[in-house]
């Protein structure tokens, strides 16, 4: 098996070096990451538990945002 994580990336994304991050799941962890780390994986990251994402995901779909989830 694989250690590479699939990561991600936003649909919000564009292909010239934004502002966005990428994702990747584990069924214990959550890796958050620059988008403009792609090519370096072991570049700096968050890892949040589940539960933790869970509820960042269920507050900014519930803020008042420009582009909603």
């Amino acid at each position: 098996m694989s250690n590479k994580l699939a990561w991600l990336k936003s649909s919000y994304s564009d292909n010239v070096g934004g502002n966005c991050i990428e994702v990747a799941t584990l069924p214990d962890v959550i890796h958050v990451r620059d988008s403009k780390l792609e090519l370096r994986e072991r570049g700096p990251r968050l890892t949040i538990p589940p539960q933790t994402w869970g509820r960042f995901i269920a507050e900014l779909r519930a803020s008042s945002l420009e582009h909603p989830l």
